[in-house]
């Protein structure tokens, strides 16, 4: 017969009461404020919404959501401090699709997304808009397209940083249109934008909820969306395929947690996120700047949806020869 000793005892009576323990922690959580981090400085389009969706978050979870800016090499500061942070489900990371899809392929400073982030929820689905300084003599894509061609190399383009969206928009914008044009890379879409209107720099391919409101006052030129349909935001603005350029470039966001973070955890704010994504107020917000909503995906789902698009860009960056910076 098996004896046990009083100290065995006591040992695996402590050990079992580190469980409940460990338990009642996750089931309590949230106890503090949380952080929405954004790779990009404040005034960009995951700024804007990580901004709304963490204030409608805030009641869900009885604890204040905020956002923190660590912008810089094309949002892959934001997710490494995001990745080494302790995963307690307290720091997150709003990432915009690239930083987790493209940034791998073409930043040396970024990390391996796939091991160093765990997929939570997909929270919008978007396109871009080419809006370019008010004093560029052209009025669509055709007029600017000849003008790139009679000065080759003289039209610049902004964006977010070396392998962002609005870096690639432009690149396949160049690549189907057959011009050559200058990538400028900033810290992030608000600066880039900036530079637009002030005139430093001639074209931006703009997420919407920060070039909408600029487009509308008449500080910038809208020419052409990138999506395959429309916006609402700006349905005068014709894609860049209904004039004869065939490129189309959308984006998401979406939120990331440290790996090793709980499951319980995960699920919480995978449920709160959908609940107040459905929040009028959240549509309404998105929908003024042309932003959707994005498929409902379970955890498992989006995680693979993360997966097939890191492999798809893995291949198109190569395509363009877009490299590691």
């Amino acid at each position: 017969m098996t004896t046990l000793s009083r100290r065995s005892a006591l040992a695996l009576g402590s050990g079992a009461l580190l469980v409940p323990s460990a338990l009642r922690a996750q089931a309590t959580w949230p106890t503090q404020p949380l952080s929405f981090v954004v790779g990009y400085a404040a005034g960009g389009g995951a700024d804007i919404v990580a901004r709304e969706l963490a204030h409608l978050m805030t009641p869900l979870l009885g604890q204040q959501v905020i956002v923190e800016n660590k912008g810089g090499a094309a949002g892959a500061i934001g997710a490494r401090f995001v990745s080494n942070a302790k995963p307690d489900g307290y720091t997150i990371f709003y990432a915009v699709g690239t930083n987790v899809v493209t940034n791998p392929h073409v930043l040396k400073a970024s990390i391996d997304t796939l091991k160093g982030l765990v997929p939570i929820i997909q929270t919008t689905d978007y396109q871009y808009v080419l809006a370019v300084n008010p004093n560029v003599p052209a009025n669509n894509v055709k007029e600017l397209i000849a003008l790139a061609k009679k000065e080759p190399g003289k039209l610049t383009f902004s964006s977010s940083g070396v392998g962002g969206n609005n870096h690639l928009a432009g690149a396949l914008f160049a690549e189907a249109a057959g011009i050559d044009i200058t990538h400028a890379p900033y810290k992030g879409t608000g600066p880039a934008l900036m530079d637009v209107i002030s005139g430093v720099i001639t074209m931006n391919f703009s997420s919407l909820p920060p070039a909408v409101s600029q487009i509308k006052g008449g500080r910038l030129k809208a020419l052409a969306v990138t999506g395959n349909k429309r916006v609402s935001a700006l349905p005068d603005v014709p894609t860049l395929k209904e004039q004869g350029v065939d490129v189309a470039v959308t984006g998401w966001h979406g939120l990331f947690a440290p790996p090793k973070t709980p499951d319980a955890i995960l699920d919480r704010l995978h449920k709160e996120t959908a609940i107040a994504m459905k929040d009028s107020k959240y549509t309404e917000a998105l929908a003024k700047d042309g932003l959707e909503l994005p498929p409902a995906r379970s955890r498992a789902e989006f995680a693979k949806y993360v997966e097939d698009e890191h492999a798809f860009w893995g291949k198109k960056l190569k395509a363009l020869n877009i490299k590691a910076e």
